[in-house]
Parts: C-alpha cells; structure tokens; sequence
C-alpha cells in the first residue's frame, strides 16, 4: 500500500523562457518520505517525468491522512 501526498511543484526548462509549469495534486509513492530532503523528493518527482532533479522546483509536500 503506498502513502499519498499532496505536492505542488514547478517543471522547468533549463533551456528557455516563460517554459515552466506548475502542477499540483495528490502523489502516492511506496514508502514514507519523512526522512527525505527536498532535493530528494525533487529527483524522485524528476524521475515519473523522465527528466533532471535539477528541472523540477519543490513548493509543498504533505503527508495525507
């Protein structure tokens, strides 16, 4: 059973202008992320969209109940 989140971050584009995109919403991953750092969370968001931990900006993260 995974653990649901609520996330809020920004994809950006390293390489032009006015490209970033915000999402936001309700993530499910398979183990509890209490212990990780932003940077972490970050990489583990770039990697679902197939891009650099460095293309993706962390706003929220928050553990549902």
């Amino acid at each position: 059973m995974g653990v649901k989140y609520y996330t809020q971050f920004v994809l950006t584009n390293e390489g032009g202008e006015g490209r970033d995109q915000e999402f936001s919403g309700v993530v499910e991953v398979n183990q509890a992320t209490e212990r990780y750092q932003t940077k972490d969370i970050e990489a583990l968001l770039a990697r679902n969209f197939d891009l650099g931990a460095n293309e993706v900006r962390l706003i929220n993260w928050a553990r549902l109940h």
